[in-house]
């Protein structure tokens, strides 16, 4: 039988379709967090402080917060609004949809545009041949955005938990590498999107040993 690749990942089987379980889980997680994304930018639009240009009286007399440029380029058209809806016209194209009428704030352009995007994520894992682009497109958009949002170096990353013990449809692993960061109460996995509360924490440490245990064995 011919396995036919993920075109993300491009080492899973992708079941008869353009993108495996776990991409194309992983692409619709970030399509859901991307509009919150998108407002949780305007809180860190101001930098945290200014400069004093001098003093009057008891108090100094401080310069106008300009704002961060990294962070209006994403709230602007061409950073996080520009890239979803010229995907969301890309698969009404192809889909032979009629094109999409773009009013009202940026905001709800964004939240807009995920949302249908979210409703093709079927049919683009399915069946179209650029849900691999697409894919990594969401993936580094998500990314840049939390890179700005919360920037870390790689000592701040958190404590590593292990590796993601989910199962997936195919019956594979994710495997993908857990952390949980400095006052989080819930691990996420940043791949597949499961995500693991404190009630599982005993479960999901026995599923870590069991697995590091087979790999080891292997």
């Amino acid at each position: 039988m011919t396995v036919i690749l993920c075109l993300h990942c491009t080492d899973r089987d992708a079941q008869g379709g353009q993108l495996c379980p776990v991409c194309a889980r992983a692409t619709l997680v970030r399509l859901q967090c991307l509009p919150e994304l998108y407002t949780a930018l305007e809180d860190v639009l101001a930098p945290s402080g200014g400069s004093a240009l001098g003093v009057r009286g008891p108090k100094p007399v401080w310069a106008p917060l300009p704002v961060r440029e990294d962070v209006l380029d994403l709230r602007l058209t061409d950073g996080m609004l520009a890239p979803l809806e010229s995907w969301v016209d890309a698969v009404r194209e192809e889909r032979a949809r009629p094109p999409r009428v773009r009013t009202g704030s940026a905001t709800g352009r964004v939240q807009r545009a995920a949302a249908e995007l979210i409703g093709h994520m079927p049919w683009i894992a399915m069946s179209w041949p650029q849900a691999g682009v697409f894919a990594a497109e969401i993936r580094d958009l998500a990314r840049d955005v939390r890179s700005v949002i919360s920037p870390s170096s790689a000592s701040e990353r958190g404590t590593r938990i292990g590796r993601c013990p989910a199962q997936h449809e195919d019956g594979t692993v994710c495997g993908a590498v857990l952390r949980l960061g400095q006052g989080e109460r819930v691990v996420t996995c940043d791949w597949c999107g499961c995500t693991y509360p404190p009630a599982t924490w005993v479960g999901l440490k026995a599923f870590i040993d069991e697995d590091a245990a087979a790999s080891n064995a292997a």
